[in-house]
C-alpha cells in the first residue's frame, strides 16, 4: 500500500497535464527525482539522523516537505516554460510534444547525474545512496498477522491527505474552477477571462508540488534515492495514472492503490522480481475491456 501511495501521488502531475493539455509529460518522473534529492539535501544540512530527537525530526520533516516540493515545483514550473511553451505558441502537433517530452526526461536524468559526479565525486551520479531518514521504525499495529509499522502509516495517510486537498482545490475553489474550464474548453474559457498560460503554469506547480510529496513519502519509506531514481517510478505511476483513468485526480488514487494491491500479491504469490510484469499485465487487461480506466472521467468534466 506504501508503494501504491507514492504511485498515486506522482500519478497527479501526469493527470493534471493531461487533464488540461492532453500531454503526457513524461519528464515528470525526474521532477520526482529532483524532490529525492532536496530531501537528502536537507537532512544533511540539518545534520538530522536516525539518533536526533523527536523536536529535530519533526522540524526535519517539515522541512524537508517545503523543500522538496518546491524544488521539484520549480523543476516543473522550469520544464513547462523552456520546453512546451515555446511548442504551444507555434501551435505544434501533439507528436512533438511527446518527443520533446521524452527528450526532456533524458536530459534532466544525464545533467543531473553528470552534475552530481562533477561536484561530489563517486558514488554520486551512478550508484543509489542512503537518506538518512530521522524516523525510527516501529510496529504500531497487526492486522491478521501482519503489522503495520508508523512508517507505513505516515506514507498512506501523507498521500491521501495531499490528494484530498488536491481534489478539494480542483472542485472548490476559484483557481480551480479555472483549471477545469481550460481543461473543458480553452477557447471558451479565454473568452471568459481565464488566463490559459497562468493556468498551465499553475498545473505544472501544483503536479510538481505532489512530486515533491512522494519524493519525501518514499526516503522516509525506502532511505535511499539516484540519478535515475525516478524512471520505474514514473512509468509505474504513468500506469496508475491510465488505470484509474487518466485526466481523472480520483481515479489517480484509486489506480495507484490498486497498483500497489496488485504488486503485494504478486509477489507474494511468485517472487518480487515478478511485481513489475504483473502491474503491466493488469493494465493490459484494463485497457483491453475498459480503455477509459476504471473511473474513465476526464478533469474538464469533473463535478464541482
Amino acid at each position: 500500500m506504501t508503494k501504491g501511495s507514492i504511485y498515486a501521488l506522482v500519478a497527479l502531475g501526469y493527470t493534471l497535464v493531461y487533464g488540461v493539455l492532453k500531454l503526457i509529460n513524461f519528464a515528470h518522473s525526474e521532477v520526482f527525482m529532483v524532490g529525492t534529492w532536496a530531501v537528502l539535501g536537507t537532512y544533511t544540512v540539518l545534520g538530522v539522523g536516525s539518533g536526533s530527537g523527536l523536536g529535530m525530526v519533526l522540524l526535519a520533516t517539515v522541512v524537508a516537505l517545503f523543500v522538496a516540493a518546491l524544488a521539484s515545483a520549480s523543476v516543473a514550473l522550469a520544464v513547462e516554460r523552456i520546453a512546451y511553451r515555446p511548442l504551444r505558441k507555434k501551435n505544434a502537433p501533439p507528436l512533438i510534444f511527446l518527443i520533446t517530452a521524452i527528450g526532456c526526461s533524458m536530459v534532466l536524468v544525464e545533467v543531473f547525474g553528470h552534475v552530481l559526479r562533477y561536484f561530489f565525486g563517486p558514488p554520486f551520479g551512478r550508484a543509489a545512496v542512503s537518506v538518512p531518514s530521522p524516523i525510527q521504525t516501529t510496529t504500531l499495529f497487526e492486522v491478521g498477522g501482519v503489522g503495520f509499522t508508523n512508517v507505513q502509516l505516515l506514507v498512506i495517510v501523507g498521500a491521501v491527505v495531499m490528494m484530498v486537498v488536491l481534489d478539494t482545490f480542483v472542485n472548490r475553489t476559484r483557481l480551480g474552477r479555472g483549471v477545469r474550464a481550460v481543461a473543458q474548453d480553452p477557447d471558451t474559457a479565454a473568452l471568459m477571462g481565464v488566463n490559459q498560460d497562468r493556468v498551465i503554469m499553475l498545473i505544472f506547480v501544483l503536479g510538481g508540488a505532489m512530486a515533491g510529496v512522494a519524493a519525501l513519502l518514499f526516503t522516509i519509506r525506502f532511505d535511499l534515492t539516484k540519478f535515475d531514481i525516478g524512471f520505474l517510478i514514473g512509468v509505474k505511476a504513468f500506469t496508475a495514472a491510465v488505470l484509474g483513468g487518466i485526466g481523472n485526480l480520483r481515479g489517480a488514487l484509486v489506480g495507484g492503490l490498486l497498483l500497489g494491491v496488485v504488486e503485494i500479491y504478486s509477489s507474494a504469490l511468485f517472487e518480487s522480481r515478478w511485481e513489475d510484469v504483473t502491474a503491466f499485465i493488469v493494465l493490459v487487461l484494463v485497457l483491453m475491456f475498459r480503455p477509459s480506466g476504471i473511473l474513465g472521467e476526464s478533469l474538464g468534466k469533473a463535478r464541482a
